[in-house]
């Protein structure tokens, strides 16, 4: 009779020991399988992250490359520039807002006129450069 219950013992440990190897094995599978959709998450998310403090850091290195005068320059055009794109005159009419929106595009071209270009319009004239140099090279730009 003690025989008998030692040997249930031993196949009901056999059988744990198998369950749990099979157990292992379809996890792994499992994981294996839906690794994709982990490197999806990671480049998305991590990706989208970098990206934004990588364009914060051009940023800053952009507008802290300047020199004392030019910084100046710079506050005191942001003030006129900003103070006349804010103008009720000058606002942008949309549906939703009743006294307007502040009309970026004007205080952009402001800043330009006046010699202290925003960073964004920055990266926009250097885009156009660069896509004027591949046209005279005959490559086609999109």
């Amino acid at each position: 009779m003690a025989n008998a219950i030692l040997n249930l013992k031993e196949r009901n440990i056999m059988q744990i020991r198998t369950a749990k190897i099979r157990l292992l094995i379809l996890t792994g599978i499992g994981i294996f399988l839906t690794g994709c959709s982990i490197s999806d998450w990671y480049n998305g998310y991590y990706a989208e992250r970098t990206a934004i403090k990588e364009g914060q850091k051009k940023r800053d290195n952009y507008y802290n490359s300047e020199s004392p005068q030019m910084q100046e320059l710079r506050k005191q055009n942001d003030k006129y520039c900003t103070d006349l794109a804010a103008k009720p005159e000058n606002r942008i009419a949309k549906d939703g807002y009743p006294n307007g929106l502040f009309n970026q595009p004007m205080f952009t071209r402001c800043m330009i006129d006046r010699g202290t270009p925003t960073y964004e319009a920055y990266v926009g004239m250097q885009q156009k450069k660069h896509n004027d140099e591949l046209r005279a090279k005959g490559k086609r730009v999109m």
